[in-house]
């Protein structure tokens, strides 16, 4: 269905007075901004920015939408044959070669970052956030799985998928925020990734198995060949 002009105009509006949030809290912080900073820097009423975001926190994370929905959108977009762990791997590797917002390695994520970590309020909004994406993913999966309403495998999967790529993230941040160039950061991400969604796909039942101790060791290979030897000479005989 084709906008029409009316929506047109609301979406641009929302647009635009997002992006001038967006530039006042990189500038001054997400604590130190009031809705009515925004509202006089946007040229609308406070009530104009309030009937767009229920809230400060909406105007920062004006994506929200999109990024619980793109998790179900990998899903349902894998290849004839494709797992789900397979799907989002290569996604993930295609955001990695275009550095690709939805997963953090666009240019300025890590200062978004940043942000975050200096606001408690941002922080419980985005822990917020990703729960609906798990929720998201769980549910979708579970549908595609024809899985029983009861079955906790749908969300099992969806915590262990979602929380990889998270982890891949900040991994990613981390070293941004430390000073290294993309240049340097991309490849050991891309072999770091690999590695997970390997351990993934094949699951992490045998990773940090602890190794056997030299006395269990000995037992468990049996006696030496002396030792049988001697147990056999000390047997008695039949008669």
């Amino acid at each position: 269905m084709e906008e029409g002009l009316r929506e047109r105009k609301k979406r641009e509006t929302r647009q635009r007075i997002a992006d001038i949030a967006m530039g006042l809290f990189m500038t001054r912080g997400f604590d130190n901004v009031t809705v009515a900073e925004v509202a006089r820097a946007a040229d609308v009423s406070v009530n104009t920015v309030f009937n767009y975001f229920g809230t400060k926190e909406d105007l920062f994370v004006d994506r929200q939408d999109l990024a619980v929905d793109l998790p179900k959108q990998v899903l349902q977009g894998r290849e004839p044959g494709e797992s789900a762990v397979r799907a989002f791997r290569r996604d993930f590797l295609d955001a990695l070669d275009d550095r690709h917002w939805r997963y953090g390695f666009n240019e300025g994520s890590d200062l978004f970052a940043k942000m975050v970590a200096e606001s408690p309020t941002l922080i419980a909004r985005m822990r917020e956030m990703h729960v609906e994406r798990e929720q998201a993913l769980a549910e979708a999966l579970a549908e595609e799985a024809d899985a029983d309403p009861d079955d906790l495998a749908p969300h099992v999967v969806a915590t262990f998928i979602l929380n990889t790529t998270r982890v891949m993230t900040a991994y990613a941040v981390r070293r941004k925020l430390a000073g290294e160039s993309w240049d340097e950061i991309a490849p050991d991400i891309r072999a770091q990734a690999e590695r997970a969604f390997d351990l993934l796909e094949s699951g992490i039942g045998g990773y940090c198995a602890r190794p056997l101790a030299v006395d269990d060791a000995v037992q468990d290979a049996g006696p030496s060949g002396e030792e049988e030897e001697q147990r056999v000479e000390a047997a008695p005989e039949d008669h």
